[in-house]
């Protein structure tokens, strides 16, 4: 049995699981490590902004206060309240956790590594596959407060489904520019599109240690309308201040998730987190140039495995500083009321985008 599943593991098809699913066991391994400290940090972060010391009893500086929360969860007394409907309350919080760890699958979050790309799934139409999968988060929510046969949980997912489709549209119309640009839908930026639009312009010299090919991703210098758009979405998608008016714990208490406790809480409180992981990613991929500097070298595929290494560091340093920022502004911003919300999201960003979209095509075409 054993000399079988090794033969097997040696062919085309046994390496390409293999290979697969040590690369979904390695992202899952960060996400979820990324998704526990990203608690740490804003908890530490809203201690200094509001003078306080922070968890700092558990472990050297705290450091272990995720591992005690996680036990803590764990622990407690697994509650489903007598009036609710339990079939969709019980769905409600897995359908919240699972979009966001299926849209990290195919986020290239290195190039190479060993010969592997570092990508789970290699689509040609990621973005696609994307927005379709992080529209899915919404039912979650939905189905939590419909379970919920409560006032405020069900106003709380009848927020997050305005909110969802009104800041769906710009997010989507947002990214246009980019692939007019690019001239192709795959999340790792084409350079076709994007060497021609730069066509006159490599004759500038930035210095021996800067390459300006190596900013060909770079969008946020080449799109600053998109990268605003994409991040006030950012935001919105994730229900993150100040467009939390799902939860509004002044307001609603907390919102969709006012019945639910232990594991089941901390699963929508976890997919919170994971949504802002999978939401940086895609941004650090769309505008802030992936795993690639501009430093002449580092934009090329890993040809070692150090150089592999490296790219994967560049990401993740690149996708913390997106979680840390939205981590800051939720501690910074007051809560916008709900006509405001929409009236930024229907009003503003919506005939922004379509502007913008309007101003890339002419660009390009006088270009052409």
């Amino acid at each position: 049995m054993i000399p079988a599943i090794l033969n097997w593991a040696e062919t085309e098809a046994g390496q390409l699981v293999l290979f697969g699913a040590l690369k979904i066991l390695g992202v899952f391994s960060v996400v979820m490590f990324i998704v526990a400290y990203a608690v740490w940090v804003e908890r530490r972060t809203a201690a200094f902004i509001q003078d306080r010391v922070g968890p700092n009893r558990v472990g050297p500086l705290g450091l272990l206060q995720p591992v005690a929360d996680a036990i803590k969860s764990f622990l407690k007394e697994d509650f489903t309240p007598a009036h609710v409907r339990k079939v969709y309350y019980w769905l409600a919080p897995a359908i919240v956790m699972i979009p966001s760890l299926l849209t990290v699958a195919i986020i290239p979050f290195g190039s190479l590594l060993g010969g592997q790309k570092m990508v789970i799934a290699d689509l040609n139409v990621g973005i696609l596959y994307t927005f379709g999968i992080v529209s899915l988060g919404v039912y979650g929510i939905v189905l939590a407060g419909y379970a919920a046969r409560s006032k405020y949980p069900l106003i709380g997912g009848l927020r997050s489904s305005a909110q969802l489709i009104s800041y769906e549209i710009a997010l989507g119309m947002a990214v246009i520019p980019l692939f007019l640009i690019a001239g192709g839908l795959e999340a790792p930026a084409a350079s076709a599109g994007w060497q021609k639009l730069l066509a006159g312009t490599s004759s500038l010299n930035l210095g021996r240690l800067v390459s300006w090919q190596a900013l060909h991703g770079w969008f946020i210098l080449y799109a600053p309308v998109s990268f605003v758009i994409c991040l006030a979405a950012m935001f919105a998608e994730t229900n993150r201040m100040p467009f939390d008016l799902p939860e509004s714990e002044q307001e609603l208490a907390g919102g969709y998730n006012v019945e639910y406790s232990s594991m089941k809480f901390a699963l929508f409180f976890m997919g919170e987190y994971a949504n802002m992981v999978a939401a940086a990613a895609l941004m650090t991929t769309l505008f802030l140039g992936g795993w690639s500097l501009p430093v002449a070298g580092l934009n090329q595929p890993a040809a070692t495995i150090g150089a592999g290494l490296l790219h994967i560091g560049i990401f993740l340093a690149k996708m913390c500083f997106l979680i840390f920022m939205v981590i800051w502004v939720r501690w910074m911003w007051p809560r916008f009321r709900y006509d405001q919300l929409m009236d930024l999201g229907w009003r503003r960003f919506i005939p922004l985008a379509l502007a913008n979209i309007v101003v890339t095509a002419a660009v390009l075409w006088i270009r052409s």
